[in-house]
């Protein structure tokens, strides 16, 4: 499975951006789809995730109540809403696709338990 991350770009502090991610190659079925981002100068680290075959959402502590991921099951894609954008926002947002996780998994991500990954896309966000 080949993924593609869309809807990077520009915008100001309080801003919304919407990045979808589309599989090419097979649908997601039954697996996780998450978004992670990587800052210049920082490591990469988990944004949101959900759970294809339930819907289930999990979310990092610095983008509750500001982020939404979702799933279009008619397109096969995977939408992460972002309201009320920061600077400190400001990243090259992946997606990525892998088995479901079992219970609690999520109390600790880790980008190397996803087996398929997108190109990227930049989000800057300006003060």
């Amino acid at each position: 499975v080949q993924l593609q991350a869309f809807g990077g770009g520009l915008v100001q502090a309080g801003g919304s951006l919407r990045l979808s991610c589309a599989p090419f190659g097979g649908p997601f079925s039954n697996r996780d789809v998450a978004w992670f981002r990587q800052a210049p100068g920082k490591e990469r680290e988990f944004v949101a995730a959900i759970r294809w075959s339930q819907g289930s959402t999990y979310y990092t502590d610095s983008v509750k109540g500001r982020f939404a991921i979702s799933r279009d099951r008619s397109k096969n894609t995977v939408a992460l809403q972002m309201n009320s954008l920061k600077p400190e926002d400001t990243a090259v947002y992946y997606c990525a696709a892998g088995t479901s996780k079992i219970m609690g998994y999520y109390s600790n991500p880790r980008g190397d338990d996803y087996a398929y990954w997108g190109q990227g896309t930049e989000v800057t966000v300006s003060s």
